[in-house]
């Protein structure tokens, strides 16, 4: 096309040098003044400049161009080559790929005579009658110009340079090298290929991971990729693709929590797609491919096949068919439908559907064996312990729920809720133990029941009958449930080492006097403004910053693991944290239990938790700082083994775990895997609970635990306040050439990054006497060999392999405060830190020579138990809930 213009152009001239340049000019001068006489594909456009799409209705030249000619901005219609296409879009094109990756209007599309306007207000996309379908937003200062860089970004400057707006920031289904994609924004597919407006799939970036979702249900983690693996546990600030991989990166760029390794490019661009798959594609000289999908079996993407249309892979293509039961529905062929008439699908209570069910019974049509649903491997099980027939009842009772998954090895009920996606066919074990079901109306189809028709002369009658009958059962019932509540509300506790697990109900009606504040879930919703800043997340759910009526600071805690598990955590929270006041224990003002939402409100802690003011790359903490930091979680510690009525072991002590006040005042936090121990028990045997890095020995050995068993996790912290870093991480080799041969290992002059265990130096440098060695290196001599050493031996007390030469924590608060002088750590009851230490370099090194990168950490999964010959290798801080199992 370019060709055919310059074609055209010296045509004209031509006419020029045979006396008609009068004429010629004044059609020059026309063709000026509808392009605003600007040059196509300029590389910097200036206010008051129109662009129209019947300019570029095949996408051939775009009105701005990129320095190196890598990317284009065009209104075209994506797959309207030659001007088919009816919808028009503002886009960004990646030229050598021929790729969509932005677009501004996608959900007001123009037609081919609609136009891009840049004034100094901004950009605005109007329709040919002059209606306005898009616009960027109210800017600081009028625009000086607008520019295309080479990474694709579509940035308005001021005349100081000053970037006012970017497209980077407005992300659509793509993002490029370059370009970040932070926690809280999400990538929304289009419809089609054809169609930029919204899809119903979206990637999101959580603290901890990347997902994948439709209808608001997870199918997808980043994390459970096979060619993915964690790298730290800092929060998550962001995802990014560059020449290497795609990662998720922290601290700014500085820490990668997962990452991907991919073969190197020359530039990457990764999109989800319409179909619901997330895929990085690389471009290399003219080499165009896909590297990375997710998920990588495309039966897991919900609505793959359609509406209950069971999928089987094959290859890249999906093969699609409807199991036994049903059939394919002929006016909709991606729908699968009951093969008996008389059945009919149930509509979900917020469908747009709303035919009544009333006059109809409900049944279940059977999936078979062999089929699984994309949710039942993100979600809990609405109920375990029940047999198939309560679980069938539990999905009648709720009009979401559209179907079931019942497993025969747990008893466990899945519900398939609010919209019903394609099915997987599967041969895997635990799928064979799943037998689905989908909810059908008995009779003829609300659709196509006939409202005119009269009813039965016989229901009247009938229902003169019942309705007394019905009144009275709704009345006793009503009585039943009002003196369960009178009767809880007097006996005000709860058994936390009772087995049974407190129903929705129960909880619904949780009201205990003298416990904290219950909230509705709507108050929680305005104190967060729609839970809009998000303070931190884990395996427990996610923390969000909210403000009450009176103007206090709140953390608001939203439990999503609202299983059996969540709902012991949640009512143990509760219970033990809502009963005790110390200075040093976060104090729960409220907590929340409104159908199956749950969650728990605490005061605000301004300075977050310790592992990101000692880990992150803030201002380092001072020698004092840090001293009072191990004194008040010390003196809460103390306060929760021997101040209160009940022992309470909390048995997740870690410093995310120990939140931080103004002037760095230490509080704990997180009571949800708390045991209590009667004045009469010395100690109890409970499955394992906690974090991997802070678990005493004897979790591990099946042995009773107590409350020294929390003393040796505040040891593990302790070093850590001390180091000021995590006891195993990464260090260059020649940082650690001199630790290796105090261990018995051979020096070496590699400059290769391995894994150290600090306990093990720490234990080494306290043999020596040299303990300034062992102090963060960013105090830069700000502290004493005696300071260090004061805390070292405390902290190598804690450490003691066998509980009983553990010092209690009241006896370390007085150490602490100067009162008592600091015991000497037995060796003999500390040796197995060598052994673990030995283990860990040998993990270390077999993982450099398999050429792995610098930051993996080998995964290592024997047991941590001194007497045997392995120990537990996984060096990533896995969280509590998924160490802990039942109780």
């Amino acid at each position: 096309m370019e060709k055919a213009r310059a074609d055209h152009f010296h045509f004209l001239l031509s006419l020029a040098d045979m006396g008609s340049f009068p004429f010629i000019f004044s059609i020059l001068l026309s063709i000026c003044v509808i392009v605003s006489c600007s040059t196509p594909s300029s590389y910097v456009l200036y206010p008051n400049y129109t662009a129209a799409g019947f300019h570029f209705v095949d996408g051939s030249i775009g009105f701005l161009t990129s320095p190196n000619g890598t990317f284009r901005a065009a209104i075209l219609s994506p797959g309207g080559q030659g001007g088919s296409g009816t919808n028009f879009y503002l886009c960004i094109l990646h030229v050598p790929s021929d790729t969509i990756t932005w677009s501004a209007n996608r959900n007001a599309p123009v037609s081919s005579a609609g136009t891009m306007t840049l004034s100094v207000t901004g950009i605005v996309m109007t329709d040919h009658d002059g209606s306005l379908k898009w616009s960027t937003p109210l800017l600081d200062s009028s625009v000086s110009s607008l520019q295309l860089t080479e990474t694709g970004n579509l940035v308005l400057l001021a005349k100081s340079n000053a970037i006012l707006w970017e497209s980077f920031l407005y992300p659509t289904d793509t993002i490029v090298m370059g370009q970040e994609l932070p926690v809280g924004v999400l990538l929304s597919s289009a419809v089609s290929s054809t169609d930029l407006s919204v899809g119903s799939y979206s990637l999101s970036i959580t603290a901890s991971d990347a997902l994948l979702q439709w209808q608001n249900l997870t199918y997808w983690k980043l994390s459970m990729n096979a060619v993915a693996y964690g790298v730290s546990s800092y929060p998550v600030e962001y995802m990014a693709v560059n020449q290497t991989g795609l990662y998720l990166f922290s601290n700014n760029g500085s820490a990668v929590v997962i990452q991907v390794n991919l073969s190197i490019s020359d530039f990457g661009i990764a999109k989800l797609d319409y179909s619901g798959q997330f895929s990085v594609s690389s471009f290399s000289g003219t080499n165009f491919k896909r590297v990375f999908a997710g998920p990588d079996d495309i039966c897991q993407i919900p609505f793959i096949c359609g509406k209950l249309s069971l999928c089987s892979a094959n290859s890249d293509t999906p093969l699609c068919s409807c199991s036994s039961n049903f059939h394919s529905i002929s006016q909709n062929p991606n729908v699968c439908g009951p093969s008996d008439a008389s059945y009919s699908l149930s509509n979900s209570c917020n469908s747009t559907d709303n035919s009544s069910t009333g006059n109809f019974s409900l049944s279940y049509l059977s999936l078979g064996y062999g089929i699984d649903y994309f949710t039942n491997d993100f979600m809990n099980p609405v109920k375990y312990g029940v047999n198939l027939s309560s679980c069938e009842d539990l999905c009648s009772s709720e009009c979401s729920c559209l179907g079931i998954f019942y497993d025969n090895s747990s008893n466990s009920c899945y519900f398939l809720e609010n919209h019903l996606g394609s099915l997987m066919s599967s041969t895997s074990s635990s799928t064979n133990d799943r037998l689905g079901f989908v909810k059908v109306i008995v009779g003829p189809s609300p659709a196509n029941f006939a409202p005119n028709s009269s009813p039965a002369l016989g229901v009247p009658m009938v229902a003169l009958v019942l309705l007394p009958f019905i009144g009275f059962f709704l009345l006793a019932t009503l009585g039943f449930f009002l003196w369960r509540r009178s009767r809880s509300s007097k006996t005000g506790k709860l058994n936390l080492n009772s087995q049974t697990v407190p129903s929705s109900e129960d909880l619904d009606a949780f009201s205990i006097p003298g416990l904290p504040v219950r909230f509705g879930y709507e108050e929680l919703q305005v104190a967060t403004d729609k839970f809009k800043t998000m303070i931190g997340s884990g395996g427990f759910g996610t923390v969000y910053k909210g403000t009450l009526p009176d103007k206090s600071h709140v953390a608001v805690k939203k439990i999503t693991n609202v299983g059996i598990q969540g709902k012991k955590d949640f009512c143990t929270e509760i219970a033990i944290i809502g009963n005790i006041h110390h200075v040093n224990l976060v104090k729960l003002r409220g907590f929340c239990a409104q159908g199956r939402e749950r969650l728990l409100v605490y005061e605000y802690m301004n300075r977050g938790s310790l592992d990101h003011t000692l880990f992150g790359n803030g201002p380092v903490l001072e020698w004092q700082e840090r001293v009072e930091i191990a004194l008040g979680t010390a003196r809460g510690l103390a306060y929760l083994h021997s101040g209160c009525e009940h022992k309470i072991i909390h048995c997740d002590v870690k410093p995310e775990n120990i939140l931080l006040h103004d002037h760095f005042q230490a509080k704990i936090s997180d009571f949800g895997l708390s045991k209590l121990l009667s004045s009469e028990q010395s100690g109890l045997f409970t499955t394992m609970r906690g974090t991997r890095g802070y678990l005493a020995p004897e979790w591990l050995t099946s042995a009773a635990i107590s409350d020294k068993t929390d003393v040796y996790s505040y040891g593990m912290v302790l070093l850590e306040i001390v180091s000021g870093r995590k006891n195993c991480s990464l260090r260059t080799r020649s940082e650690c050439m001199e630790d290796e041969s105090i261990g018995g290992g051979s020096s070496s002059s590699s400059s290769r990054r391995g894994l150290v265990y600090f306990p093990m130096f720490a234990l080494e440098m306290h043999e020596q006497g040299r303990y300034l060695e062992l102090a963060d290196p960013r105090l830069e001599g700000r502290v004493t060999s005696e300071d260090v050493e004061k805390l070292v031996r405390v902290a190598l007390c804690c450490a003691h392999e066998d509980p009983a030469l553990r010092p209690n924590m009241v006896s370390i608060v007085s150490i602490l405060e100067g009162e008592i002088p600091s015991g000497q750590p037995k060796l003999e009851s500390l040796n197995f830190l060598r052994f673990y230490g030995r283990r860990f370099a040998e993990a270390s090194t077999a993982e450099q020579n398999n050429g792995h990168g610098d930051f993996i950490f080998p995964q290592l999964n024997a047991s941590l138990s001194s007497s045997t010959s392995r120990l537990p290798l996984n060096f990533s801080y896995i969280s509590s809930q998924q160490v802990s199992g039942p109780r």
